[in-house]
């Protein structure tokens, strides 16, 4: 069994990390799980969510939007929308993107077209501001 997991993050846009790592801990489409070296091979849907992993005793924690997570032969293949390091979030910013949709889910009806845009804005506001928070506790 290997002792490593060689992690590799990518967005449209970069390559956000290629790390050898302890373990990994994702929100997947059913729910939170965790992989450690010598996983059985598997693919799921991530959702917006944290990611987080440990790699020579320390944590780092990520939040990212929707994508796949894939293992194979201890190599795990993250393929998301966004990824954010923790210590990268402006905490601000995202308390203000959780305000406006806030505010704009107030006056919507389930029915209305914009409302699962809103909707989808919040839940990434709330994950930025949960995964930023462990960056400040540090």
């Amino acid at each position: 069994m290997a002792e490593k997991l060689k992690l590799e993050l990518v967005t449209p846009y970069k390559k956000v990390l290629t790390e050898e790592v302890d373990e990994i801990t994702a929100t997947g489409s059913l729910g939170e799980f965790g992989v450690l070296p010598g996983h059985a091979p598997f693919l799921t849907s991530l959702k917006v969510g944290e990611l987080s992993y440990k790699a020579d005793s320390r944590v780092f924690h990520l939040a990212v939007n929707w994508g796949y997570f894939e293992v194979e032969n201890d190599k795990v293949t993250v393929l998301v929308e966004t990824a954010e390091r923790a210590d990268e979030i402006d905490l601000e910013r995202a308390r203000a993107a959780l305000g406006r949709a806030e505010e704009a889910l107030k006056k919507l009806t389930p029915e209305d077209h914009n409302f699962r845009v809103y909707e989808s804005a919040l839940e990434r506001a709330a994950i930025r501001m949960q995964v930023a928070a462990k960056a400040a506790r540090k």
